[in-house]
């Protein structure tokens, strides 16, 4: 299948929210919190990047990115007039940490304004990340709440230094046109659905049927 983002570039103009992970595998969630960016942003489209694989996450049980990138394709289709969007950009071009596949895709699409997406638990563990400090002066991005992970993501180390940047959430359709850093928290209904939980699931219920 050819790939769905042209790895080359092209001088589309629009307001792209980025949502990385494995999704191992996507779920209800992921879906939820893309919609609820595509409105509460003004985004244009939500792009799911597929990661080939995540260094923070451990390689056992990981479903082989083709798998994980179907499963992405047919949970989103039809969503939102098509306005989701499934892409394994980073195995195409070659990237694993954010911080390269966000300088990579601003090369390749330098006319749109991107937003990095993530829930609260990203914001938690945002300091273990690859030059973070990079990150936050490269992109604005919004966090969404994540059952469990809120207040220490809210009142963490990451968020009391980013906090003069942090936009009120009646501010949140002005995000993708501000200047980075800039950042926002989004407050919505959540959901405690977790890619692990369904991963343990999925396994009982294959031993059940032993």
């Amino acid at each position: 299948m050819a790939p769905v983002i042209p790895t080359h570039g092209d001088g589309r103009r629009m307001r792209v929210g980025l949502l990385g992970g494995s999704f191992n595998p996507v779920h209800e969630g992921h879906v939820q919190l893309a919609c609820r960016a595509l409105r509460q942003l003004g985004l244009d489209q939500v792009w799911f990047l597929v990661s080939p694989g995540n260094p923070l996450k451990p390689v056992a049980g990981m479903a082989p990115l083709a798998q994980r990138l179907a499963g992405v394709r047919a949970r989103i289709d039809g969503v939102a007039g098509r306005r989701l969007v499934a892409t394994d950009i980073e195995s195409c071009i070659g990237t694993r940490y954010t911080v390269d596949t966000l300088a990579r895709l601003k090369r390749l699409f330098p006319h749109v304004r991107f937003v990095w997406l993530m829930g609260a638990d990203g914001l938690a563990q945002m300091g273990r990340w690859r030059r973070w400090r990079d990150i936050v002066h490269m992109t604005p991005f919004a966090v969404l709440p994540r059952p469990g992970y809120n207040p220490a993501a809210l009142h963490g180390q990451i968020a009391r230094r980013l906090a003069r940047w942090r936009l009120p959430a009646r501010r949140a359709g002005t995000l993708a046109t501000c200047m980075p850093p800039a950042w926002v928290f989004l407050p919505a209904p959540q959901n405690a659905i977790s890619a692990t939980e369904i991963r343990a699931s999925q396994a009982a219920h294959g031993r059940r049927r032993e």
